[in-house]
Formats: structure tokens, C-alpha cells, sequence
């Protein structure tokens, strides 16, 4: 909580010519937010910023603040009933929610959302999730051993030769894809300059396809599997089924992505902490939290306030735009010690990484569980990786998702 008189409750004192920060979004560190964040949390847990466009927004940097906003109804991700504000000014061309199908999950709030969550739930439980180690650990290892022939002692780059395609498996092997449709469903999500219609067409196809299966007496394990049973059943049509699956691929698998190949960067750049690492295999899950609390890859999620809410000293009035900062909640002091430093014996279990609340991340245990196999994997196969180029060299991308475009290694 800030030093903000809890019993005075106003406004914000900003107008058309008050200078205000604008929104952060450029890292000069790879594995640390925007040095900026910092200046924020210095004027408050919940203070105004001006986006490119002039629009004021409230931003929020609090831990608890955020926690407390993200499970308030009074916020919306339904860009039907507001004006949602555009973070950047990339953003205002090509927005994916234009199409139907980034609408389910992500652009919807309780009591629909809900039941959409209920109807994909079972298929990415933690227990469910679990019988995919296997696969996933036995793809990890030999896409590790053909890295090693084919590098012979040069630089690899793992981002394209190991990173993404092991999460791409791991995506596959979840929903279901049948083996003879994955190099094409590869090409859509990868080169298309809008994939979303092309996996639209693809997974209607593919329901049929599975419903025909299905009859033949076909089970199928796959989450795609689950839901083409209830659409036989009349529970869901065939569209809702090409809409979450569209969803939880393009959703998912960058930010999974990126974040492995940021830990490996990460890691190498904190060898006392990798050696804990190499001496303790008990350690990974405390970990792949504590790189999911350091890291923090997005630049805040985005709601829009349907009614007015006191919290912390001020009031977010009915119409107003919010980006709720987790990046900067993960590093807030008051809820972590020396919050700045990776420590990977602490255990971050409430870090914001994959949000709280109605619409916190339906496929945070796919994801967990590729990081961790993805590092643990790496780092076990090649005892002596190191970066082949010096840490500013490597390529980055900027903006409300962080991520690095090469991962250039040798060992």
C-alpha cells in the first residue's frame, strides 16, 4: 500500500495539458523491465499515464492492487461494451480480435467466459497435461542430439533448431493434430501474414474429420479429441470448436517461446545460479517460477472500468482505460525480497505471470511444463553452453511482449 490517505479519495488532478509519463514498453536489459516501471511505482501503485495518442489511461504498477483489479467484474475485456485504449501505435493496425475467433476466451467476460473456460478445462488440468511428458521429454532429447551432430563444435541458433519447434510438438501432442496434418498446420501458424483464418478453415475441417472418427470408434486423446465429442453431442457447434482452438495455439505458443529462450539467456548470464541448478535437479519447479517472475515477457493486460472503483487513494471512473502491469508487480518490494535479483531457491508462487482471476491463463500448465523440460533438457545435455555472442549482440524484439529473435550458443 502507498503513503496515499486511504480516507481522501480522488480524481486524478490530470488534464488536456498535464504532463504525465507515457507507457513504457522498451527494455534496455533483456531479462529486466522498463527501468521506468520503477518511477511509476514511485508515484503510487495506481497513477495516470498519456499513450502515444493522448489518451489518459490509469496504469498500475502495485502488486496487490493488481491482484485485487484482476479479480474485479467491474473490469472488462469485452471490447464490445468500451473504447478500449491502443498501447501502441504498431497495435492500431492488424489487431487479431478483428476476427470472431480471438474472441472466445480473450475478449469475454463472466458468466460467458466462464463457461467457455468449463468447457476446455478438463483437457488442460495438470494431471491431463502430465501424460505429455513423456513425449515431450523423449522430442526434447532428440532434437537436442541432432543439434549437436549437426553444430560439430560451431555456433547453433536455438530459438528456429530447438526452442520453438519443441513447443510447437508439445502443442500438437494437446490438442490432438493428427501427425500428417503437422507440417501444415505449421505453415499456417508460422507463415501467414494473419494465420487466424487459415486455423480457422483448418480446425472446421478438422472437426469433421475427428467427428468421423469418433463414429468409427476412433477416442482420440487430444483436447481437439474432448471437444469434437461435445460437438457430436450437441453441446458445442463446430465453429466454437475451430474459435478455441484457434485460440489456445496463437495465444499460447509465442509467449511459451519466448520464455524459454529468455531463461537460457538468463541462466547463462547467472552462472552461480545455474550451477545451483546442475548440483540440485530438485530445484526446477522453483525455477521455472522464479524465471516466470524475473522475466515477465508482457507489457500488461488491458481493461476497461464498466463502473466507477475506489482503490488505493483514487478513483477509476466508469469508460476509464487500465494496464494493469504485471511485470512491474512481479518486482514489486513490498510482496518480494530484493526483488530485482533472480534467486531461484525463493518460491514465487504468487507472481502475476499468467494473470489471477476469472481470466487468468487457461494453459499455464503446458506451458510450465515446457519450460521446465525445455531448460532442464538443454542445460543437462550441454554442461558447457555459453552465448556465442556478447549479450547485447543478440536480437530482440520490443514491445508488449518482449522476446529475442536468435539465440545464438556453442558449448
Amino acid at each position: 500500500m502507498d503513503s496515499t490517505d486511504m480516507n481522501t479519495v480522488q480524481d486524478a488532478p490530470a488534464g488536456p495539458g498535464a504532463a504525465l509519463p507515457g507507457l513504457p514498453l522498451t527494455r534496455t536489459c533483456p531479462y529486466h523491465p522498463p527501468r521506468e516501471y520503477e518511477d511509476l511505482r514511485a508515484s503510487g501503485p495506481v497513477t495516470k499515464i498519456r499513450l502515444y495518442d493522448g489518451r489518459e489511461i490509469w496504469a498500475v504498477t502495485g502488486h496487490a492492487a493488481i491482484r485485487s483489479l484482476l479479480a474485479d467484474e467491474r473490469l472488462t475485456v469485452d471490447r464490445d461494451k468500451a473504447r478500449f485504449p491502443r498501447l501502441a501505435r504498431l497495435l492500431v493496425l492488424g489487431r487479431p480480435e478483428r476476427h470472431p475467433a480471438m474472441r472466445a476466451l480473450l475478449r469475454t467476460d463472466p458468466p460467458l467466459h466462464t463457461e467457455q473456460r468449463r468447457d476446455l478445462q478438463p483437457g488442460l488440468a495438470l494431471k491431463r497435461i502430465q501424460k505429455w511428458r513423456p513425449a515431450i521429454e523423449a522430442d526434447a532429447e532428440t532434437r537436442l542430439d541432432a543439434l549437436a551432430g549437426a553444430a560439430r563444435g560451431e555456433p547453433a541458433e536455438l530459438m528456429s533448431t530447438y526452442i520453438r519447434p519443441l513447443v510447437a510438438m508439445s502443442t500438437h501432442e494437446m490438442l490432438g493434430i493428427p501427425d500428417e496434418d503437422r507440417a501444415h498446420f505449421h505453415e499456417l501458424l508460422h507463415h501467414r501474414f494473419d494465420p487466424v483464418p487459415g486455423l480457422v478453415d483448418y480446425l472446421t475441417s478438422l472437426c469433421a474429420a475427428k467427428q468421423r472418427r469418433l463414429a468409427d470408434g476412433e477416442q482420440g486423446s487430444g483436447l481437439l479429441d474432448d471437444l469434437a465429442r461435445q460437438v457430436t453431442s450437441g453441446k458445442l457447434t463446430a465453429e466454437q470448436f475451430a474459435h478455441y482452438g484457434t485460440v489456445l495455439v496463437v495465444a499460447g505458443q509465442d509467449v511459451t517461446v519466448a520464455t524459454i529462450g529468455l531463461a537460457v539467456l538468463t541462466l547463462l548470464e547467472h552462472p552461480d545460479e545455474l550451477a545451483c541448478l546442475r548440483r540440485d535437479a530438485a530445484l526446477w519447479p522453483k525455477a521455472v517460477e522464479e524465471l516466470l517472475r524475473f522475466l515477465s515477457l508482457t507489457g500488461g493486460l488491458v481493461r476497461v472500468a464498466t463502473a466507477d472503483i475506489e482503490t488505493c487513494g483514487v478513483v477509476i471512473r466508469a469508460g476509464d482505460g487500465v494496464v494493469l502491469l504485471n511485470p512491474a508487480a512481479n518486482r514489486d518490494p513490498a510482496v518480494f525480497t530484493r526483488p530485482h535479483e533472480l534467486r531461484l531457491r525463493r518460491s514465487p508462487r504468487n507472481h502475476l505471470s499468467f494473470g489471477f482471476g476469472a481470466h487468468q491463463c487457461i494453459g499455464q500448465n503446458l506451458a510450465r511444463l515446457d519450460i521446465e523440460i525445455a531448460l532442464r533438457k538443454l542445460f543437462a545435455r550441454f554442461p558447457a553452453l555459453r552465448l556465442a555472442v556478447p549479450l547485447d549482440d543478440v536480437p530482440v524484439r520490443q514491445g508488449l511482449v518482449f522476446s529475442i529473435n536468435a539465440l545464438p550458443v556453442q558449448w
